[in-house]
């Protein structure tokens, strides 16, 4: 049975990505041998999907690394913040029975 390229061309991504079940690979590659142009499909996906995938690659890991420096940035600030207010906290707390039990003495 001759498949039509544009049900091959569907499947050519998951062909190239190695995704795709045993069936639909040996149905590609029947019809590789066959037509050029759908042979000429996948290789342009080579060329082209790479390049693209390897720079989007590059400016999300750049993304999360930025994004990872502020969130610990954050972090050392919250953390910061909450020993400051539990030892203002302790302070205040010590001042007030201080104070109270200096007026249960009297």
């Amino acid at each position: 049975m001759k498949t039509s390229c544009e049900i091959i061309k569907d499947l050519l991504p998951l062909y190239h990505d190695g995704v795709c079940s045993n069936d639909s690979k040996a149905m590609v590659e029947e019809h590789l041998s066959e037509c050029d142009n759908c042979k000429s499909e996948l290789q342009a996906m080579d060329a082209t999907l790479s390049i693209d995938r390897m720079e989007q690659n590059l400016n999300e890991a750049e993304a999360v690394k930025k994004l990872s420096k502020r969130w610990k940035k954050g972090m050392a600030k919250s953390l910061l913040k909450g020993i400051l207010f539990t030892i203002l906290l302790i302070a205040v707390l010590a001042f007030v029975l201080y104070i109270f039990m200096d007026f249960q003495m009297m």
